[in-house]
């Protein structure tokens, strides 16, 4: 009888996996096929308690019902290296849990990463009396939806020391974890101040992660709606993403929610990488490790700031009010509702100052169900040919499709033109005061150089906003503009509000891989915060 799949943490499909199935008539055994799929001499409607077992993954055991209408989804995780911080994001003093998958013995240090690596303490040494005790159990299923639910077996006492506090000073916490055979892996941990202690607050774009993270096999890329019925067993003959000639993502109404209670291997910062190094991997070119390169360059110049994320915007915990500047960064994609109701009111009508220091920003709306659980709302949407209003308007966003168009408040708005190019700006304005100290004139370039290896070619790319004529608030001012192909250039803008509240907008990705390289990048950006700090 057909019982169901075997997959491992990126649901593709395990073959040859040992399964015991064991009921109240006795036990029989087999072993899945090519495609991960499981028969067996079972009964339909009988409960059992099934054994899992393949070498180079976690052993395991449970009770599934068999049948044969909805296949059981069974789940190994792989003998590898993972952790988190849970929750990944807290204000100083309040507690987070590690929780780390490991096959072996290993040590956890904890690392703040600013101007350098700067590590803070040996938090300890990591066994267990049984065999292969630290290793992990994730749920069968889709677990991207319900989180991990590591340290749920296994992990009752509070003093085996999985705890820690957040430190006093504020910014990104780095957790390594190293096994005893040597392998390495490191996690981020935002701690936040337990009460401001300057006038700029940074944002960590930790939404933007979760919605790149594929642990468990599903992300806002991989399978955004939903699991497909059997895991995968070739992803370029398989997945929506390469087999459609459009290259679309997004053809659903709904979307099954993707928790932030998962490790998250995008977001490992190598041990050998330093601030000054090329930022060469994939996902890290506009992740966390791209925005350390921001938080480093903000350190060497004495530029003081309070580290948050957006879950802690999203749940009420950045003082705006305490604040003359938030600056976001990079790639900022997904914001709730809230959160940009809650901006636009600060700026637009007390004063706040906005610096938008990334590209494709507040691109989509979020929904929190919970803490952890987090449905992105990409709607049924194509970036290449948007649908259009009842007007026959293009809509400019998947955030406009449900809300408004973002350039309402940043000013500009992501468009598919210059989609993985990078460029130089050319100045269009060089009267306002950004250029101060630069001594760039009219028609001359910035910019060129930069530590983001994935597009490199300048301070203009990876993916760019641009202003939109109907949109932008009337007295965006231009101030220069990328070089890239197809018109597909990031707009750089500044604008302000009756209640003097201002917006300053590069409207690209690969900026904050530049400021640490690239003088004239590096002198606006100073200019911008000191003046909106001032």
């Amino acid at each position: 009888m057909f019982v169901g799949y075997v997959s491992n943490e990126r649901y593709v499909a395990l073959p040859d996996v040992m399964l015991e199935f064991i009921g109240p008539s006795g036990s029989t055994s087999t072993r899945s096929t090519a495609s991960g799929a499981v028969y067996a001499d079972v009964d339909a409607g009988q409960t059992y308690d099934v054994v899992l077992y393949r070498q180079g993954y976690g052993a395991k055991r449970g009770k599934m019902m068999v049948d044969p209408a909805n296949p059981y989804h069974f789940r190994l995780l792989s003998d590898s290296l993972f952790g988190y911080m849970w929750p990944r994001c807290v204000l100083s003093g309040e507690e987070s849990e590690f929780r780390v998958h490991a096959v072996e013995e290993y040590g956890m240090e904890l690392w703040r990463y600013g101007a350098e690596k700067e590590f803070i303490h040996r938090i300890g040494t990591y066994d267990e009396h049984g065999p292969r005790a630290t290793m992990q159990i994730t749920p069968d299923g889709d677990y991207t939806q319900t989180g991990v639910e590591w340290n749920k077996h296994g992990y009752h006492l509070k003093a085996m020391g999985q705890f820690q506090t957040g430190p006093e000073k504020s910014g990104l916490y780095y957790l390594h974890a190293r096994g005893k055979s040597g392998s390495f892996f490191s996690f981020p941990w935002v701690v936040a101040p337990k009460k401001p202690t300057c006038k700029l607050a940074v944002l960590a774009s930790d939404i933007n992660w979760n919605a790149y993270n594929s642990f468990g096999g599903r992300s806002n890329y991989i399978h955004a709606d939903c699991f497909p019925k059997t895991p995968t067993v070739n992803s370029r003959l398989e997945l929506k993403r390469y087999t459609e000639k459009s290259h679309r993502t997004y053809d659903s109404d709904v979307y099954a929610p993707l928790s932030l209670d998962r490790p998250d291997p995008f977001q490992h910062i190598d041990e050998h990488e330093h601030l000054m190094d090329p930022i060469a991997g994939r996902q890290g070119c506009h992740t966390s490790s791209a925005e350390w390169r921001l938080l480093g360059w903000m350190e060497k110049n004495n530029i003081p700031y309070d580290f948050y994320s957006e879950t802690l915007f999203h749940f009420d915990k950045v003082p705006l009010e305490s604040y003359n500047a938030l600056l976001i960064s990079t790639h900022p994609e997904y914001w709730s509702r809230h959160m940009y109701e809650t901006l636009k009111d600060w700026v637009w009508n007390k004063g706040g100052r906005l610096i938008y220091l990334g590209g494709n920003g507040l691109n989509c709306e979020v929904e929190f169900l919970d803490d952890h659980r987090i449905v992105y709302h990409n709607t049924n949407w194509d970036h290449i040919a948007p649908p259009k209003d009842a007007d026959g308007n293009e809509i400019e966003s998947r955030f406009a499709n449900r809300c408004e168009s973002e350039a309402n408040l940043l000013g500009v708005v992501f468009t598919f033109a210059g989609i993985m190019t990078a460029a130089p700006y050319q100045v269009i304005d060089p009267t306002h005061w950004c250029f101060e100290g630069t001594k760039l004139k009219k028609g001359e370039t910035f910019g060129h150089n930069s530590q983001h290896q994935r597009v490199p070619g300048g301070a203009s790319g990876h993916e760019t906003d641009k202003i939109s004529p109907r949109s932008s608030p009337k007295n965006t001012k231009l101030l220069a503009q990328g070089l890239n192909a197809d018109k597909g250039g990031a707009d750089m803008v500044h604008y302000t509000t009756p209640s003097g509240g201002e917006v300053f907008s590069v409207g690209s990705i690969t900026w904050p891989a530049c400021v640490l390289v690239d003088e004239p990048v590096s002198q606006i950006t100073a200019n911008v915060i000191r003046r909106f700090t001032a």
